[in-house]
C-alpha cells in the first residue's frame, strides 16, 4: 500500500490585519488584495518586525512569509528618502522575482516606492543604470549584491532593515562569504530580520553574530491541505534508475512531472536518457546561464515540456503549478528535504503523487524518513508497463528575439497570430516576456503556421527573428 501523507495546512488566524498598527493605506491595499486574517507566520512575525525588533523566523515556502516581512519593510519606508533603505537577499534569481513582485503587490499604496532587482546571470549594466536613478528596496542574490558594492554602485550606509530570506539554502549554496561582505557594508544599526526553513547550527552562529537579542518564531505549517501519496519502489544493486523512471512516467501518465537528482550529472544522463526516447524533458542546474534557465522555466510551466530534471538547489524557489507528481530519482539524504520536494505536487486541493526509488544503499534513508514521517513505509516492485506509451506535450514553444525592451506587449503577440494569421486563440497558451526575449506557447497542430507568421510578418511595425523552442 502507497505511505498517505497528510500535510499540515496553511491556516489563517483569528487575527487580522486591522489589529497591528498598520496605516489606513496599507490596510486598504491589503483588503484589495484578499489578504484578510493573517497566516500564522505573519501573525506570530509582524508584530516583532512593527516594533523594531530583530528576527530568526523558522518557516518554509508557502507560509506566507514574504508577506511578514514586507509589509513591515514598507510600512516603515520613508518615501521622500531616495535611499537603499531595505535589502531582500535571496538564494535564486526565481525567489528574488517572486519576492520582488509580492513587494511591489503590497507597495501599490503608495506612489513612488521604487523596488529594484538585482541578480546575477544578466548583463550588469542595465543594473548600473536604475541604480543611479535610485531605489527604496533591493532585493537580489548575493553575489551580484557584492558586485555592485565592489564598483561603488550600491551603498548600505543608509540601509534600516536587512531580510535574509532562505537563509539556510543561502549558506548550502556557499554564500556565506557573500553575505559577511553584504553586512560588513551595511549600516550596523539596521534591522535584521533572518528567514530560514531549518535552524542548523550554521543558522545559530549567523544569528549570534548578526543579530541583537533577536525574537525567535517558529511556524511548522507547510503548503495547501491535501494528502500526498507515496510509493517507494525498490531496486537491486546496479539495476538502471533510468529504466525505471521511464516505466513510472509510462504507468501513471502524469502531465506534468519534477524529478529530483541528487548532482548536476545525473539530471543530464536522465535527460538525455529520457529525450532518448522521445520524452520532451529537460535539465535545470546551477550551472545554467540565466537565458537557458529562463528558457527551460517557461517551457515547463507553459507545457511544452513534460518533465523537469532538478537538483535542489537548482529547483529552490521556484513556484511550479499544476504540478502532476515528483519523482525522486534518488532519496533525499535528509527527511526534511525529501518532505518538502513532494510537496510541491498536490497542491490547490487535488491528490498529489510522490514516486521515489530505492537502492539497496538507501535503506538507512528510508528508516530515517519513516521515523519522521511516523509510518511505516513498505517498498513496492516497479510496474511493467508501455514504455511505447509515454506522455507528450500538446503545446510547443515559440521564442521571440524580443522583449520588453522592445515595447513588445502579450496582445501584440496575440493580435499577429489570431488576426493577422487567422489562428484560433484557444490553441494560444502561456506568453512570457522579458527584457529581451519572448515565448509563446501554441498548440502543437498550429505550430508550423504560428512560426512562419512570426517569422515572416511583424510586431510592432517590426521584423523579429523567431525560432521553436
Amino acid at each position: 500500500m502507497p505511505a498517505i501523507l497528510a500535510q499540515e495546512p496553511i491556516v489563517t488566524t483569528t487575527c487580522t490585519f486591522s489589529t497591528l498598527p498598520l496605516s489606513r493605506a496599507m490596510l486598504d491595499n491589503l483588503a484589495s488584495l484578499e489578504y484578510t486574517s493573517m497566516t500564522p507566520i505573519q501573525a506570530e512575525s509582524l508584530p516583532w518586525v512593527l516594533a523594531g525588533r530583530d528576527l530568526i523566523a523558522q518557516a518554509k515556502t508557502g507560509s506566507g512569509k514574504t508577506a511578514a516581512f514586507g509589509i513591515g519593510l514598507l510600512e516603515k519606508l520613508q518615501v521622500d528618502s531616495f535611499a537603499v533603505q531595505a535589502l531582500v537577499l535571496c538564494p535564486t534569481r526565481e525567489l528574488a522575482d517572486q519576492v520582488a513582485k509580492e513587494l511591489r503587490r503590497l507597495a501599490r499604496f503608495t506612489h513612488n516606492i521604487k523596488i529594484l532587482t538585482l541578480c546575477g546571470g544578466v548583463a550588469i549594466g542595465p543594473q548600473l543604470g536604475s541604480l543611479e536613478r535610485g531605489a527604496h528596496i533591493v532585493v537580489g542574490t548575493p553575489g551580484r549584491i557584492v558586485d555592485h558594492l565592489r564598483k561603488g554602485s550600491l551603498h548600505l550606509d543608509r540601509l534600516q532593515q536587512l531580510v535574509l530570506d532562505e537563509a539556510d539554502r543561502m549558506l548550502d549554496m556557499g554564500f556565506a562569504d557573500d553575505i559577511n561582505t553584504v553586512i560588513a557594508s551595511a549600516n550596523s544599526e539596521r534591522q535584521t530580520l533572518l528567514f530560514s526553513a531549518t535552524y542548523p547550527a550554521n543558522i545559530q552562529q549567523m544569528s549570534a553574530r548578526y543579530q541583537r537579542d533577536p525574537v525567535r518564531v517558529t511556524v511548522e505549517s507547510l503548503h495547501t491541505s491535501q494528502q500526498i501519496r507515496q510509493h517507494f519502489y525498490e531496486l537491486a544493486e546496479g539495476d538502471s534508475r533510468t529504466s525505471a523512471v521511464i516505466n513510472l512516467l509510462a504507468h501513471f501518465q502524469p502531465a506534468s512531472t519534477l524529478i529530483f537528482c541528487n548532482t548536476k550529472a545525473e539530471c543530464e544522463e536522465l535527460a538525455d536518457g529520457l529525450q532518448a526516447k522521445k520524452v520532451a524533458a529537460l535539465a535545470l542546474h546551477g550551472d545554467m546561464e540565466q537565458k537557458e534557465r529562463d528558457r527551460v522555466l517557461v517551457r515547463f510551466a507553459n507545457k511544452s515540456c513534460a518533465v523537469l530534471i532538478a537538483t535542489d538547489v537548482a529547483a529552490r524557489g521556484i513556484d511550479i503549478k499544476d504540478l502532476d507528481a515528483v519523482i525522486n530519482y534518488e532519496l533525499a539524504r535528509d527527511s526534511e528535504v525529501h518532505v518538502h520536494r513532494i510537496g510541491r505536487t498536490g497542491r490547490a486541493g487535488a491528490e498529489g503523487l510522490a514516486l521515489s526509488l530505492v537502492a539497496p544503499r538507501e535503506i538507512v534513508r528510508v528508516n530515517r524518513l519513516e521515523d519522521y514521517l511516523r509510518q511505516t513505509i513498505s517498498l513496492e516492485a516497479v510496474p511493467d508497463s508501455d514504455t511505447n506509451s509515454l506522455p507528450q506535450p500538446v503545446m510547443a514553444t515559440l521564442n521571440i528575439d524580443g522583449g520588453k525592451k522592445d515595447k513588445l506587449r502579450p496582445g501584440d503577440i496575440i493580435g499577429a497570430l489570431t488576426k493577422d494569421a487567422g489562428l484560433p486563440f484557444e490553441k494560444i497558451g502561456k506568453i512570457d516576456i522579458f527584457d529581451f526575449a519572448a515565448y509563446v506557447a501554441v498548440d502543437r497542430s498550429i505550430a508550423r503556421a504560428a512560426l512562419r507568421q512570426l517569422q515572416e510578418g511583424k510586431l510592432k511595425g517590426r521584423k523579429f527573428r523567431a525560432r521553436l523552442c
